[in-house]
């Protein structure tokens, strides 16, 4: 599911990210419905507000159904139907919906069945890793892949508004699919555009985050000093049982300027054809990312920052994540707190999206609590004559 998102750029930003072409090839600016309403944050949950794509059509009768605009919907649909004055009494969670029941529930069948599709905006969206038998979880951060351009590379650091427009010029935001309602408040007064983000299973790149570091870590396992294949094996029997799933499900990602242009385009795209555009897509990149994002009420730029959860020497960066580290190196457009001092990019650690963290359980006198001893020894660079002989 996805029940935490990222969208902080500063709306003159994010139109520019938005960029499209209409019908007729011309390069168009969506316009914005009550731009006011937009409010940039870093950490984004249900019941709070996101920009949307929508067609213009929905707005404004008679329009071309290609054309865009961006209006800020409260996240969690509250269907035409409900009856209660407070849209926050609804008794059931409308903040997703998953895609093989989109048109087996009426809250979703009958908007969409209206064409009442739309495109979620967010820099990317936060997913828990739990583990077994204790409370502790490690979020990430998931987004699309960054792609290097001449313009990003000469940004550099960003020390004014003006450059950090530039440095995010060529930043690709996530769009998830998502359909929207509108609500009249049964008492009178303005109605409330609302929207859930449709889910689907989660892409193989997601659902084996675990399983694909097992290998070598294994690896790690056989060069350790006084280790035998039956420790080995019992590391790796006990990475198994520890190989949980980050997420079941995650945000149907529209992948590419058609699939989102479909989407929209209500009017020449039948819902039978749209639907097809939602399935898994494994073009994505993760970090981990601190606790600190755990809570709704902190905003901060630290909600998105890399955190190293390596017990192993570092591993070089891809260029994906360089690209992260660029931007986060960065100050934040929104909001810049004078008594904190900005973290150098130095300071910044190094990440590896694909690289897990190792369980919060206590490690106790096992093979794996040895290897990690052993691991701790050889990141402090101790001499091999130095160094306790493993039993």
């Amino acid at each position: 599911m996805c029940g935490r998102t990222s969208c902080h750029l500063p709306l003159e930003v994010l139109t520019r990210a938005c960029a499209y072409r209409d019908r007729q090839g011309r390069r168009r600016l969506p316009e914005w419905r009550d731009p006011e309403r937009y409010c940039p944050s870093y950490n984004k949950s249900p019941q709070s507000c996101s920009p949307v794509l929508l067609s213009r059509l929905h707005v404004e009768q008679g329009a071309d159904s290609s054309e865009r605009v961006i209006a800020p919907m409260r996240w969690g649909l509250v269907p035409y139907w409900f009856r209660e004055s407070d849209p926050s009494k609804l008794q059931f969670n409308t903040s997703n919906c998953r895609s093989d029941t989109i048109m087996e529930k009426r809250s979703f069948k009958v908007p969409l069945g209206k064409g009442r599709r739309c495109v979620v905006l967010a820099d990317g969206f936060y997913e828990w890793q739990r583990f077994p038998g204790v409370s502790e979880t490690q979020p990430y951060f998931i987004y699309f892949p960054q792609v290097k351009t001449e313009k990003s590379d000469n940004a550099g650091a960003a020390d004014s508004p003006e450059d950090w427009e530039k440095v995010w010029d060529n930043w690709r935001l996530l769009t998830m699919a998502g359909v929207f309602d509108c609500w009249k408040p049964p008492d009178g007064g303005d109605s409330l555009y609302s929207y859930t983000i449709i889910t689907v299973d989660a892409c193989t790149g997601l659902k084996n985050i675990h399983q694909r570091q097992v290998p070598s870590l294994v690896a790690c396992a056989l060069g350790c000093p006084g280790s035998s294949h039956s420790t080995v094996t019992a590391f790796a029997i006990t990475l198994g049982r520890l190989a949980l799933r980050v997420l079941n499900s995650m945000p149907a990602i529209l992948d590419g300027e058609e699939a989102v242009s479909k989407w929209l385009d209500f009017g020449e795209v039948s819902t039978q054809e749209a639907l097809k555009l939602i399935h898994p897509t494994e073009n994505i990149t993760f970090h981990p990312v601190s606790s600190l994002v755990n809570n709704s009420r902190n905003d901060a730029l630290e909600c998105l920052v890399p955190v190293n959860l390596l017990v192993r020497k570092e591993l070089k960066s891809s260029s994906s994540s360089q690209k992260m580290l660029q931007w986060l190196a960065t100050k934040s457009p929104k909001k810049e707190d004078p008594k904190t001092p900005q973290k150098a990019e130095s300071d910044v650690p190094q990440w590896s999206s694909q690289f897990l963290q190792k369980s919060p359980v206590s490690p106790k006198r096992s093979s794996a609590g040895l290897l990690e001893r052993w691991l701790k020894r050889e990141r402090e660079e101790e001499p091999e004559a130095k160094r306790p002989r493993t039993e």
